[in-house]
């Protein structure tokens, strides 16, 4: 048998990754804050709890974690080909550090979801029944991932530091055909993001609003951007958040009402009016003259730090899976 030899001059590294990505923020922010929000979305429609959910898929990770310890590979079809997933033993307190969550918090939920038939110990065994909520296989995920890779890697390709041609078709393949490894990057990526995010807003779905009111902003951003080389790592993240502010004062009827938040998240209207009046009371939000919620200028300066973070974790999981699909 040859012995296949890696060509290292073709491997990406997080600062490279890291450094395009920011550079190109204009041209890649609101594909991104789309891909989150849905996330955000199938998190809370799993069990119409954040917290509950991100359990589930910290217990997930820490198994798919033993599986890349023991050169254990699953595709994606094999890793759904059972209605439940058998997890490594856990305690309150691993989880607790994990989430940075009370132990009766973590307590409370981790009896909740035992309840629900979610979590269930068969003798000596600790299993997750996925027949018994929803939002298990993550298809239209796959398929977003896919479409937010093939753009960094049009950037990339531009750029002259990644020689591949792909498309989102062939992403979504390597990315099922590896799928124990790649969606175990892809969890140390989000769930790190759902707790800073639970830091900065002392609640998931709080956070989870306020995405929301931003996505509705970058979608309605009217952004005149030229193609000039930027050598800075932030003049385009700046000036992609700053102009998605700017633009809707411009514009005073591109905010969104209490109860398009509550269709759009199907998060209950009181939930939403309530933690909307918590987030206007931060600074994070204030009611237009239609009675609609906008973001402030204050967002930016306040979440750089948290979003520095995020962009880390998320030009970790890109380099991963590029490199993967360069070896492929």
């Amino acid at each position: 048998m040859s012995l296949r030899q890696v060509d290292f001059s073709k491997v990406l590294t997080d600062d490279q990754v890291y450094d395009h990505m920011m550079r190109s923020y204009d041209q890649l922010g609101r594909d991104w804050i789309v891909h989150q929000w849905s996330w955000m979305n199938n998190v809370y429609q799993a069990f119409k709890d954040h917290y509950k959910y991100l359990i589930v898929i910290s217990l997930v990770e820490k198994t798919l974690q033993f599986y890349d310890q023991m050169n254990i590979k699953y595709t994606f079809d094999q890793f759904y080909s059972k209605s439940y997933l058998q997890i490594e033993k856990f305690s309150i307190t691993e989880l607790c550090e994990k989430l940075q969550l009370p132990k009766e918090t973590v307590r409370r939920k981790v009896l909740e979801l035992e309840k629900l038939g979610v979590l269930k110990r068969i003798k000596k065994q600790i299993i997750i029944d996925r027949s018994v909520f929803s939002q298990v296989k993550p298809e239209r995920q796959i398929k977003l991932t896919a479409k937010y890779i093939y753009l960094i890697s049009e950037i990339l390709n531009k750029d002259g530091i990644y020689t591949k041609k792909i498309d989102s078709k062939y992403i979504e393949q390597i990315i099922k055909r590896n799928f124990s490894l790649c969606w175990r990057w892809f969890y140390r990526m989000q769930i790190p993001m759902i707790i800073g995010y639970h830091e900065a807003f002392e609640d998931v779905a709080t956070f989870h609003l306020w995405g929301t009111v931003v996505m509705n902003q970058a979608f309605n951003y009217k952004k005149d951007i030229s193609d000039t080389n930027v050598h800075s790592l932030t003049p385009d993240y700046i000036k992609f958040n700053k102009g998605i502010v700017t633009d809707q004062e411009n514009d005073q009827t591109r905010g969104v009402s209490a109860m398009s938040l509550s269709d759009m998240t199907n998060i209950p209207r009181a939930t939403v009016i309530r933690k909307c009046k918590y987030l206007i009371m931060r600074g994070y939000l204030k009611l237009n003259d239609k009675k609609q919620y906008v973001l402030t200028g204050m967002n930016i300066d306040k979440l750089i730090p948290y979003q520095k973070k995020v962009f880390k974790n998320k030009a970790k999981f890109l380099r991963k899976t590029l490199n993967l699909i360069t070896i492929s």
